[in-house]
């Protein structure tokens, strides 16, 4: 399919070759985007053009602000923030863009249209049948061995038939999705600066049944169940030490090639967060800016954190780049270690970490005591798409951490 995608792409740039603009620039305006993927589907997005350097990308209530845009000759480069994915296209002379979404590390590339002074992520033709709002018991890849993984729907929907709302799982959520319900039909979609997700489904009042892509490389069935009173298992369960371990032990580089481990003398007798996580990550960003904002406020207390990095990069001067990056960006102070580059594989990082069952999830959280014992591990993160949730999350988080520093 992407080969298809490919020729279909050079075909356009090769019709609007001789029809692009004199001023190569970005309008100052709104345009609706979209990736076209599997099944004559296709993934729409929102941004507003600010300034020629400037745009802003809307999922429901989240704003990702774009800050690096480059033009050179013909076409323009949006350098998406923290993540080291971006867009190029070239610029018609109607002002709509052509071009590709490129992930380099992940050696994909998918086709990218917008088209100039449009809000519109999707119509709501015949308006809603049903009200969807509420909790809904889903199950992905139902039946499939080795792939089913079970999720709660969170939704609230616009008497308009606007849906907003999120799928939560057991090793995190699928951030801001936005979309509509027209008639019968469900489609909501995100696009986050690393990843492109698409979901739609056939709904009733009382059951859903769909098709959820990633990108143009990845689709999955599902189904859903209205269940107000439905919860996922306790994200403090799934990840825990092997018998006959109660504490954690590691040494990796810090961005500047130093090797630093929980035996230094910077976290003796501290409590200690390990974040498991990467920069490819969008729920470890998410949680990564909460636990910034946290240290930087708390720092002063006997409390340390220490990120670990599972790296994409195929080497590691291009890994500690990606590092440096992201701390910049969000104001990362407490160290991020380089634990592995040239895949993220999580059994691959299980081996890094042999002390513990699993990695079932980036980011995973391990919290350690003055003594040096493992108190909790906390699989996945509910991050600020899933509104309750994350509150929950922070409260439980503050509070054990206040309980660790008393002891």
């Amino acid at each position: 399919m992407r080969y298809i995608f490919g020729l279909l792409f050079l075909g356009l740039l090769i019709s609007c070759k001789n029809d692009t603009k004199d001023n190569n620039k970005l309008e100052l305006e709104t345009y609706r985007a979209w990736l076209p993927i599997q099944d004559n589907q296709e993934i729409p997005f929102i941004f507003k053009v600010e300034s020629n350097s400037l745009l802003k990308i809307f999922n429901a209530e989240e704003t990702i602000v774009v800050d690096e845009i480059e033009y050179k000759g013909d076409s323009v480069y949006i350098n998406l923030p923290v993540f080291k994915d971006y867009l190029v296209a070239k610029i018609t002379k109607e002002n709509n863009l052509i071009g590709y979404y490129v992930s380099p590390d992940r050696n994909r590339k998918v086709p990218f249209r917008a088209t100039y002074n449009d809000s519109i992520r999707f119509g709501t033709g015949t308006g809603a049948a049903y009200n969807i709002e509420g909790v809904w018991e889903t199950v992905f890849s139902k039946g499939i061995e080795g792939d089913e993984y079970i999720a709660k729907g969170v939704f609230r929907q616009r008497d308009d038939g606007k849906v907003t709302g999120t799928f939560r799982t057991t090793t995190g959520d699928y951030r801001y999705l936005e979309g509509v319900l027209d008639g019968t039909r469900l489609k909501l979609s995100t696009f986050d600066g690393a990843h492109a997700f698409y979901f739609t489904a056939k709904v009733t009042d009382s059951t859903m049944e769909g098709t959820f892509y990633s990108g143009n490389h990845w689709k999955e069935p599902f189904v859903a169940k209205r269940n107000e009173n439905y919860e996922l298992p306790s994200a403090n369960t799934l990840t825990y030490l092997k018998d006959g371990y109660d504490s954690l032990d590691f040494v990796f580089p810090n961005t500047s090639d130093e090797l630093v481990g929980l035996k230094d003398d910077r976290f003796k007798d501290k409590v200690i967060v390990v974040q498991i996580m990467g920069t490819w990550c969008p729920n470890c960003l998410d949680e990564s800016k909460y636990y910034a904002d946290f240290y930087k406020s708390n720092k002063d207390k006997d409390l340390e954190f220490i990120a670990l990095a599972f790296e994409y990069a195929k080497d590691k001067k291009t890994a500690f780049s990606r590092i440096d990056r992201l701390q910049s960006k969000i104001g990362i102070e407490y160290p991020i270690l380089l634990a592995q580059y040239g895949d993220a594989d999580k059994s691959l990082a299980q081996e890094k970490l042999p002390m513990l069952n699993h990695i079932l999830s980036y980011p995973t959280s391990i919290f350690i005591d003055k003594k040096g014992n493992v108190r909790k591990i906390h699989t996945g993160f509910n991050g600020p798409a899933t509104g309750d949730k994350y509150i929950a999350f922070k409260n439980e988080f503050e509070s054990f951490i206040a309980e660790l520093l008393s002891e």
